[in-house]
């Protein structure tokens, strides 16, 4: 499946910058974005029907890196410069080895500092961003290939 989303790699980088306004307007700072981003894998439903194929998001593995948002903040505010949308957090800290223990959930257990809201909000952005790239995708005349692509 993977050979669909190399296919797109260029126009996923056209929306991604387009979307960085989007982003900007968000509460998430552009490297909690990245963050974001690197636990979500796309899908397409009905990739045989042209009338109802359309680009989701897999998020299932978000509440998995959720907590390491607070490390990134954490790291920025560090060095000086402004997060997204913070709401405090656990203040645990925490340095390289502890941000990759607890993005593979081998941190120590307690309050990870996650709100539903905030999961929500990462999950409807992912989602917005999966319209926009299929849209793209749509105006660009590429859609009815990577439909394609993927199913097979």
């Amino acid at each position: 499946m993977s050979d669909w989303t190399d296919a797109i790699v260029g126009e996923r980088m056209t929306v991604d910058s387009q979307f960085n306004e989007r982003v900007a307007a968000s509460r998430f700072s552009s490297q909690e974005w990245g963050l974001i981003m690197t636990a979500v894998d796309f899908e397409i439903e009905n990739p045989d029907d042209p009338d109802e194929a359309r680009l989701v998001a897999d998020t299932s593995n978000l509440p998995t890196i959720m907590p390491e948002l607070e490390n990134v903040r954490s790291q920025v505010a560090a060095m000086g410069g402004a997060t997204g949308g913070s709401d405090g957090g656990s203040g645990s800290g925490g340095g390289l080895v502890d941000s990759i223990k607890g993005a593979l959930g081998l941190g120590e257990g307690g309050d990870d500092g996650v709100s539903d809201e905030e999961l929500d909000a990462a999950e409807r952005l992912v989602q917005e961003y999966a319209d926009e790239l299929q849209a793209h995708l749509e105006e660009v005349g590429k859609w009815k290939q990577v439909r394609v692509a993927y199913a097979e």
